[in-house]
């Protein structure tokens, strides 16, 4: 993948009301509320050559989800980084007190520093984010389903009971809903609808598993695998030290992404003949079950990348 050398780079400190910014050397800082109508301020900082601005801002539980997409429908350059590597390089770089100022600095210049190893985002459809926030909204129910269950295990009260009761209906109602939303977003757009049919020859890989790669895995089928992997957050660390041979573990990622592999490859292990064989070839190696399991996600995403860069469904050789 070519790599564009950027001439401008802009951090952005992210808060719930407003955009802290860090656009140059100087002390200047420019802060705006974090609000639609405000974003157009950003104009002014911005080189008429969008291309070469890449702007910085770190996850922050959806906060940042408006102005990534305003930034991304303006062809601006945008990396949203992990929050816990900018506050390592900070204390790193010896910088330990923190504010809306300092923050926005140092994210601008962790960007500078390890740009080569960032992702840049890709914009998507609307319809691609709205399979997404549908997609998480499902999950939001499930958990809250799941821990109403949990609840009426413990109480005896009856009439307590009945509240867990209409409350579980209730939720299972609002779920069939979403699918029904989902399943009809899918056929609004045909690319889309031939993806999620591609993915679903793989014996493991259920609607759920593809909706959530659909609306948060866009990068499917158009990286190779090792960044596949990372953006999944399944790829294997290393943990070595001289002599010393330590764990691989996997680390990062988008955690929405990973639980949907968790789950599809539980289901693979179980009934996926190549990736049943995988896994017990690694369980027979002395592999833990937790380490099988993960390797089955990894190499079930690599699968599917495979399918959708080649537009091929699932057969045995590509396993």
């Amino acid at each position: 993948m070519e790599q564009i050398t950027y001439k401008v780079y802009v951090g952005i400190d992210v808060s719930k009301a407003k955009l802290d910014i860090k656009y140059d050397e100087s002390s200047s800082l420019l802060t705006i509320a974090n609000q639609v109508d405000d974003f157009k301020k950003l104009n002014y900082y911005f080189p008429k050559d969008k291309r070469n601005v890449l702007v910085l801002l770190e996850a922050t539980g959806g906060y940042e989800t408006a102005i990534v997409k305003w930034l991304l429908s303006k062809n601006i350059p945008t990396a949203v980084v992990n929050a816990k590597r900018v506050r390592d390089y900070a204390k790193a770089s010896g910088q330990f007190a923190k504010n809306d100022r300092i923050d926005a600095g140092i994210i601008r210049e962790y960007g500078q520093l390890f740009v080569k190893k960032l992702h840049i985002k890709q914009s998507r459809s609307k319809l691609e984010e709205k399979i997404e926030e549908l997609t998480r909204r499902r999950k939001q129910l499930v958990s809250i389903r799941n821990k109403e269950r949990q609840h009426l295990a413990t109480i005896q009260n009856k009439e307590g009971q009945g509240s867990i009761k209409r409350a579980i209906k209730f939720y299972n109602n609002e779920i069939d809903k979403l699918q029904e939303k989902l399943s009809a977003a899918l056929k609004k757009d045909e690319k889309l609808q031939a993806k999620a049919k591609l993915l679903q020859t793989v014996k493991g890989i259920g609607l759920v598993t593809t909706y959530t790669l659909l609306g948060e895995l866009p990068e499917l089928g158009q990286v190779d695998n090792k960044q596949i992997a990372a953006l999944a957050g399944v790829a294997p660390f290393c943990r070595d030290s001289g002599s010393m041979k330590g764990k691989r573990t996997i680390w990062g990622g988008r955690a929405q992404v990973r639980t949907a592999l968790y789950m599809a490859a539980l289901s693979a292990s179980k009934h996926n003949p190549a990736i049943k064989s995988f896994y017990e070839r690694l369980i027979a190696k002395g592999k833990t079950k937790k380490v099988a399991l993960v390797a089955c996600m990894r190499k079930l995403l690599i699968i599917m990348n495979t399918m959708v860069k080649n537009n091929e469904p699932w057969h045995s050789e590509i396993a």
